[in-house]
């Protein structure tokens, strides 16, 4: 037996922070090194930080990162530490992951399947490393072994899955097995999107299992650059069981898993399963050999490994339930659980990052609304109840007068403001509504009557025209100037309080541009824009019965569930709902989920619609599915127009990191002509 014991870092990297990126890197080697691991595997690009863009392509950026590598490097005195940075070859940039041993960088690794689809662009910064081809690094005047290399360190070989290595059908892990490797590391960068963990944790599992090795996991955490979230959720395993793994979506800068993986049962499991297959003619230039003394570990306790087939997501018919909060991840309501957890992290983050004092919400008592107050809310309590009140006090610091905040109440009543902006059209049921849910929260709450704004504005234009507006033929003008009207002043409030405007528009009024741009739209962010109506009506009853495993329920959402969602923009005798205005929610998701993320043409996204809403008439299910192809390929510009938003699933709409669709086109005329 020859115990290993290994550790990965899940780390809140900021792209291009070159001093808080270097901190926290030297955090997690400081958790590491506490934890008694010797080896650590660092998420990929967390020198420079993932999402740096095009910035990729300057030279200097390559340069700070190996800069901020070699000053890492110290930190490493006693260990076997892996760093993911961008870096220059041959004229061509790299993505990277580097080992240094024992304060020295031996050598780096390049990665070889670049992600390309969805929210990747890998393909346009970098230049993927091919097999067998190995050359060397300028490393800051330091001349590095770089390539497709293998690790001897200390009689313990060491190769590499960068990311997307693992992630495709010939996996680099096969060829390391070959070439004896012991412990494959994987740094990655992989984003959030709902149910992913376990296709990680799979693919993680049967590397381990497959190749015979210990693998080692890594992570980034938190919004590192504005639009996608990272869990962390690192992993460790050896020969298929699950040794450890670390929690998802902690506010902590840096968190370390670390278990002991036993090496001699690896190269057991691996002379069982390929010893056929071992390649004895590889080239000894691709090992580099180093020397390491490991210590020695004894077994620090009885390990309780899981096998692949322990994790399963939850089934159909489970119904949800209260749960504690170490099982959530575990429970039937896994979805509602990701779903607060990572954009409250999303939302904390980029409140922190972008250095705003707060969040702005214009809180109409709907749904929409209510939620994205909800949560902000769950997201100061979330990070309080991992932090402490004085390490939120800590993180926010750059807030004016935050260390003076007596408590979490009154930090969120200062960081949560709310308005209720009336009109005419409005009703008492929306505006008790969006009292209790601010009182629920704890957050300030300001009412503003806008009527005079909006009849001024009438009056203007109708002077223009030479005649009155009305309702029969200015509906849609004289809706969309109420929404307008309310966006002025709740910015200047934001601007006043130097506090981040939150948009409130979800993923279905987005698919059919049911949203006024330069009304309801503003806002610097908007965290729900990922996420259709069906799932947030549904998120709301259930954060009002049950909410988030260790935080409970908000009992004052029922004012809101109680509603039909109504934009209240038309007198009040027209009894509007959203549902009138456009078709059930549920039936738009659905079209919406065929058409776009499945890309079915009409007349099949008719056909399925048909299948699955049998209770409807096919009449009126065609004029809903035409409906929306139109409002659909109309409204293109709209989207391209709204305020950056949370990736959460392939389900997206965001023209900027998933879902592009041209602006002008033919918007399926002769499609929707066709349709039977």
């Amino acid at each position: 037996m020859r115990l290993l014991r290994l550790s990965a870092a899940a780390v809140n990297q900021t792209p291009l922070d070159w001093d808080g990126n270097e901190a926290n890197i030297r955090s997690a080697i400081a958790l590491a090194r506490t934890q008694g691991a010797s080896l650590l595997c660092l998420p990929e690009l967390c020198v420079s930080g993932y999402g740096c863009e095009d910035a990729f392509h300057s030279p200097a950026v390559c340069q700070r990162a190996a800069e901020s590598l070699l000053a890492l490097l110290p930190d490493t005195e006693g260990m076997v530490v892996s760093f993911g940075l961008p870096a220059m070859v041959g004229g061509a940039v790299f993505n990277m992951a580097a080992l240094a041993v024992d304060g020295r960088l031996v050598g780096m690794v390049g990665k070889q399947n670049l992600a390309g689809d969805g929210v990747h662009y890998e393909p346009r910064w970098f230049a993927p490393w091919l097999d067998d081809v190995r050359s060397e690094a300028d490393v800051a005047g330091q001349r590095v072994p770089a390539g497709d290399y293998i690790f001897d360190v200390g009689g313990v070989r060491i190769g590499f899955e960068i990311c997307e290595d693992a992630w495709v059908g010939r996996r680099p892990g096969a060829d390391l097995a070959r070439h004896g490797v012991d412990v494959i590391l994987n740094p990655s960068a992989s984003h959030f999107s709902f149910g992913k963990q376990s296709i990680r944790r799979r693919f993680v599992l049967e590397g381990s299992r497959a190749f015979g090795v210990a693998y080692v996991y890594a992570n980034l955490l938190g919004n590192e650059a504005g639009r996608c979230i990272y869990d962390g959720g690192t992993i460790i395993a050896s020969a298929g069981a699950v040794l450890a793994e670390g929690d998802r979506f902690s506010y902590q800068l840096a968190k370390v898993t670390a278990a002991e993986a036993d090496i001699d049962l690896c190269r057991v499991h691996r002379a069982r399963t390929i010893s056929a297959r071992v390649d004895l003619s590889a080239d000894p230039a691709a090992v580099i050999k180093t020397p390491f003394d490991w210590p020695v570990h004894l077994p620090s306790r009885i390990q309780a490994p899981q096998s692949l087939q322990a994790w399963n997501l939850r089934g159909p018919d489970q119904a949800p339930q209260r749960l504690a909060k170490s099982d959530w991840e575990h429970g039937p309501a896994l979805k509602e659980e990701e779903f607060s957890r990572a954009v409250s992290l999303g939302l904390f983050d980029y409140m922190r990052k972008s250095r705003s004092n707060g969040f702005v919400i214009s809180l109409s008592g709907g749904a929409d609304s209510s939620a994205t107050a909800a949560l902000c809310g769950l997201a100061l309590k979330m990070a309080a109840a991992e932090l402490g009140e004085e390490g939120l006090r800590e993180r926010l610091s750059y807030v004016p007068d935050m260390r003076e905040s007596p408590g979490l109440a009154e930090i969120t009543r200062r960081l949560v403001t709310t308005v209720y902006q009336a009109t005419r059209n409005s009703g008492e049921v929306t505006l008790n509504a969006a009292r209790a849910v601010a009182a629920e929260l704890g957050a300030a709450f300001h009412y503003f009557d806008v009527d005079g704004v909006v009849e001024g504005y009438k009056e203007i234009v109708a002077q223009a025209l030479g005649r009155p507006l009305s309702w029969q033929g200015d509906d849609i003008a004289l809706q969309n100037i109420q929404a307008r009207a309310r966006a002025p002043g709740v910015w200047m409030l934001a601007n006043v309080l130097g506090s981040l405007l939150l948009s409130t528009s979800n993923r279905s009024e987005a698919a059919v541009g049911y949203a006024t741009m330069d009304g309801d739209t503003s806002g610097g962010l908007c965290p729900i824009a990922g996420i259709d109506k069906a799932f947030l009506r549904g998120w709301l009853t259930w954060m009002e019965t049950l909410g988030p495993a260790g935080f409970g329920p908000l009992p004052g959402l029922k004012f809101v569930n109680e509603q039909q969602p109504t934009a209240e923009l038309r007198p009040r005798e027209a009894m509007q709902t959203d549902e009138d205005d456009l078709m059930p929610y549920d039936i738009l998701d659905a079209i919406e989920r065929a058409a776009i993320r499945d890309k079915q043409p009409p007349q099949d996204c008719l056909d399925l619609i048909a299948a699955a809403f049998p209770q409807h008439d096919r009449d009126q299910l065609l004029t809903w599915v035409r409906r929306f192809f139109t409002l659909f390929s109309r409204n293109q510009w709209k989207r391209e127009r709204y305020a950056p938003s949370f990736h959460l699933d392939d389900e997206n709409l965001d023209p900027k990191t998933w879902c592009r669709f041209p602006i002008l086109s033919g918007g399926f005329a002769r499609e929707l002509r066709e349709l039977k």
